[in-house]
């Protein structure tokens, strides 16, 4: 989109009903009603991956639906980012539900080719293994990236079962394989029992610093947000969030809940602080709706992608302007 096009915002919802019509984010338009995008926000419906609970596949369109409620302004950031920059729906990856090594490279492509047009992504998960395929695609473009991993586990597991590509394992194989930048790593909101202690002394070789959910409890969102970006610096950055980042009472609809994890209040609050870092992409993951109620885990997810977008919409606006001048 050029400076001085008008990007096409959500449905107003002054004259058609939220729960009218479909469901894209936000009740945005889709990707084929614009035709070029500067964030798209694409679903991936896949939970082959998973090592418990199964369901994350209809997470996605979960929080598509939950999203209906999301207003155009953003108070918390101050900003409208519909009107900053165009976003739209860019619908959904379909990748082999049987065959993992396939749906890793099927994501990678479709996200790559996303990327090609100028586009960031918000991705709406599916589980944590479409980590690995979405950073590949944002790494060919930016090079080795900063990465944030909002989540309770570490998800830096070599193998379950002799598989390499799980949703426990996608960042361990990011770092073997060169896509991240291993000066600014950080997991946050990680708490519960682990398999052993060398699990820690692993994950802390491969770069990982780590904010336990007892420390932003100890600590507050301002102190935690500014470690973040003190260590991220101004490299390109991609966040990932499992939802279960947060306590089973914010988000009971996951695959692997932990007792103990941050309030929603507290996730959206460090995304705030992180406004200023230079978010290239982001993924939402481990939304199963089956174990959810009264959408309160999709309502968190949606909310959570609205602050992810925000920041980039904000991002790309203040870059155009600064290329007008």
């Amino acid at each position: 989109m050029s400076s001085n096009e008008t990007p096409r915002g959500p449905v107003d919802s002054s004259r058609i009903p939220r729960y009218a019509g479909p469901a894209t984010f936000a009740r945005l338009p889709r990707l084929d009603e614009v035709g070029k995008t500067d964030v798209a926000v694409v679903g991936v419906p896949f939970d082959t991956g998973v090592s418990y609970r199964p369901g994350a596949r209809f997470g996605g369109n979960a929080i598509r639906e939950a999203s209906r409620l999301l207003r155009p302004y953003n108070p918390a950031q101050d900003a409208s980012p519909f009107a900053l920059a165009q976003v739209a729906d860019a619908g959904d990856i379909a990748a082999n539900p049987f065959n993992i090594n396939e749906a890793v490279e099927t994501i990678e492509a479709a996200a790559g080719d996303l990327l090609d047009t100028g586009a960031r992504l918000m991705t709406l998960g599916g589980d944590h293994t479409i980590a690995l395929p979405l950073l590949r695609a944002v790494a060919k473009k930016h090079g080795p990236v900063a990465l944030l991993h909002f989540d309770a586990h570490l998800d830096t597991w070599d193998t379950y079962f002799g598989a390499e590509y799980t949703h426990g394992t996608p960042f361990r194989r990011a770092v073997e394989e060169g896509i991240l930048d291993t000066e600014a790593l950080s997991h946050v909101g990680t708490r519960g029992p682990l398999y052993g202690k060398q699990d820690l002394s692993d994950d802390e070789k491969m770069g990982f610093g780590i904010v336990t959910s007892a420390d932003v409890y100890r600590r507050g969102a301002d102190e935690v947000a500014d470690q973040l970006r003190r260590r991220i610096g101004d490299r390109p950055l991609y966040i990932s969030i499992d939802i279960d980042v947060l306590d089973p009472a914010h988000a009971p609809g996951t695959g692997t809940p932990e007792a103990g994890g941050m309030t929603s209040r507290e996730l959206l609050e460090i995304l705030r602080g992180l406004s200023s870092c230079n978010l290239v992409s982001a993924d939402v993951v481990e939304v199963a709706p089956a174990y959810d109620h009264a959408e309160i885990t999709a309502v968190a997810a949606s909310h959570t992608a609205y602050e992810l977008t925000t920041i980039m919409s904000r991002q790309i606006a203040a870059q155009r302007a600064s290329g007008a001048k």
